[in-house]
């Protein structure tokens, strides 16, 4: 049996507590991600008298420019959301239109489970899940295609992977328990 995006967001729409589940989910999921990446960020600071700034400039180099780059890439493609395809409200608050592809908040948020694997595995893991959680959230909710969180998470992967293992080899890994 098939279930069409509209029929999806109807069967969720009918449910109050649904909505405002999966609503509060997505942000608090956004938020949540934030503060570790903040965190990460004074973490990094910190240790700068202990370990130079590598750490520090690699966790805002890496996730920032490749952040702007998705965004521009969104921004050119603009390629539309499910609900602007098939004519629906999406179950999450959203209005935008186009710049479904590649999801920014999947890609956001395993950028940084993969920028946290420099200084701890089980917060990136962690992350990591979120993230599977998160792009659930935003295809359910109707306001990214499949495909739009899969980009995402495999793009901040392959980039986070690539971009941290050659500065990581370059300047040392560091690992410490966080």
């Amino acid at each position: 049996m098939k279930i069409s995006y509209s029929d999806l967001s109807a069967s969720i729409k009918n449910n109050s507590g649904l909505v405002t589940a999966l609503n509060v989910l997505d942000k608090a999921i956004t938020y949540i991600t934030i503060l570790f990446y903040l965190g990460l960020l004074v973490y990094a600071a910190i240790s700068i008298p202990k370990m130079g700034a590598t750490l520090l400039y690699r966790s805002i180099v890496i996730p920032g420019v490749s952040f702007i780059i998705v965004s521009l890439f969104r921004k050119v493609a603009s390629t539309p959301r499910p609900y602007e395809v098939y004519g629906f409200t999406p179950a999450l608050n959203k209005d935008t239109k186009g710049k479904s592809f590649p999801s920014r908040h999947v890609f956001s948020i395993f950028m940084v489970a993969i920028t946290f694997f420099q200084v701890s595995i089980p917060v990136g893991v962690f992350l990591l899940v979120l993230g599977v959680v998160l792009a659930v959230i935003r295809v359910v909710g109707g306001v990214h295609f499949i495909r739009d969180v899969i980009a995402g998470a495999i793009i901040a992967i392959i980039i986070g992977v690539t971009c941290f293992w050659f500065f990581c080899g370059v300047f040392g890994l560091i690992m410490l328990p966080f």
